[in-house]
Order: structure tokens, then sequence, then C-alpha cells
């Protein structure tokens, strides 16, 4: 199934997306939605109204997660994923533009990712209960000011710089049925492929990385986790179209800018 959100008259709608039509539910997406009988086209849903598909109280980011970008880069191969905390601020959805910050703030890059979204509670789950403690996944677009990351020399700010406006985008919508382990993904920049990875590449699949920071993290319905990027991520000129391509789940675009 595909979840979505957009936004009619300024309010947010929940819909679930039915081949070239959106059945409009009620309620919360994780506590039994309430189907309303309306159904609009999909079609009528214009670019500026998506939403994040749902409302993350944590964003959680993956740094080296890929053996490919591991070896290229000489990093050693981590005992447990490494992670840092986005703002749930910075989240936008499908369509929504990027504000370029300031230019004191350098470079910025994307990063095209694959997305998890919690369903349930999730605190020191074990490792066998950790796949039903998704709901579904989505494309994401991890952006990082790289040259705020390591600023001050004596504190990495992994925080501010993957927390800016527009920093965390993710979507079109949520599949539900998806298995991210034949996958991969495609990074378009102006239409120009810049990333393409597979998920086989990953040293923690999203099963291992939900138990694992599961033992750290009280995770609640709507957390995303951000299972980290491969190779090709680059700094984007403020006009770019970037858009994050996942066979079976979709595209998410975004103006840069």
């Amino acid at each position: 199934m595909r979840w979505m959100r957009w936004a009619r008259q300024g309010r947010p709608e929940l819909g679930l997306i039915e081949g070239d039509t959106v059945a409009v539910y009620e309620g919360s997406l994780f506590d039994a939605p309430r189907a309303t009988g309306e159904q609009l086209a999909l079609a009528d849903v214009a670019a500026a109204d998506w939403l994040p598909p749902c409302q993350p109280g944590q964003i959680v980011g993956l740094w080296n997660n890929f053996r490919g970008a591991a070896a290229k880069n000489g990093w050693a191969e981590p005992a447990e994923p490494l992670y840092f905390l986005k703002s749930p601020g910075s989240a936008t959805g499908h369509g929504q533009p990027i504000a370029a910050p300031p230019p004191a703030v350098g470079r910025v890059f994307f990063e095209g990712e694959l997305a998890v979204v919690i369903g349930r509670p999730t605190h020191r789950v074990t490792p066998a209960e950790a796949s039903a403690c998704i709901f579904g996944y989505c494309c994401a677009n991890d952006v990082t000011a790289l040259e705020l990351l390591q600023r001050d020399a004596s504190f990495p700010q992994w925080t501010r710089a993957k927390s800016l406006p527009g920093f965390g985008a993710f979507g079109p919508w949520i599949e539900t049925d998806f298995d991210p382990a034949a996958a991969g993904l495609r990074t378009l920049v102006g239409g120009r492929e810049r990333q393409n990875y597979a998920f086989a590449d990953m040293f923690f699949a999203p099963a291992a990385i939900v138990w694992h920071l599961s033992q750290d993290l009280v995770l609640a319905p709507g957390d995303v986790i951000l299972c980290g990027t491969s190779l090709g991520a680059m700094p984007m000129k403020p006009g770019s179209t970037v858009e994050v391509v996942i066979d079976g789940l979709g595209t998410l675009r975004n103006v840069y800018g």
C-alpha cells in the first residue's frame, strides 16, 4: 500500500493511492485510519501541495553504511551502525523546494538514500522482532552542508550540518510492500545520473539498523531512519532539480534553491 499526505485548503490530508486515484482517509496513519469514502485523481494533487508522508518525531541518519563508499574512502567496516540525528523541522516532501542557505554556509550536498518508517513503539526489541517494527519505506535526500560539519575542528557539527530547513526530504509516499534486498537507488541531478548503487551493499540492512538503534533510542510510529548513502554524493547548484529514484518506491523530486 502507498500512503501519502498533502495539503488541501491549508489542512493536511491523508490518502491511500490506488492506481491513479487517492482514497481519502482520516485519523492517524499508524492507528487504524478510516476511509471517508471520498476519492480524487492523483493527478489533481498539485506538486506544490505534497507533504512529507508522515510527521517524524525523530529523523535518524546513518554514516558509512555502504561497502563501496567505505572501500573508496578508506573507512573501516563499522562494528555497529554509526548514526546522527536530524531535526524533524528539516523534513520536507516531494515537490517542495529545498531553500539554499546563505553563502556563508558553504557547499550543500545531495545524498540519495532509502528511508525506513517506523510503525510501532520500538525500544530494545530483539533481532527477530525488528522487521515487524518497520511500517514501510520511501525515497529520501539527506541534504548536508558539508563545510559546516567540520567548521570547528574541535567538534564535528552533524546536527547543524544536517538540519537546515528542507534538508530532510523524503517521500513521495510510504510503500508498505517493498523488499529492499534486491533493489537499488539512482540519484539524478538535472536529469544526469550521479548515484547508482544497490542496497545489498549495505553493512547493516534495514531490520538490523532498527534492532541496533532500538537498543539506544525509543523509536515511535512515524520516526524515519535514513539508511546512509554511497558513492556519488556531490554539491548542488541553486536551480538544480534533484530526483531520487528507487524502483518499486517511486521518485522523490525537489528543486534546490
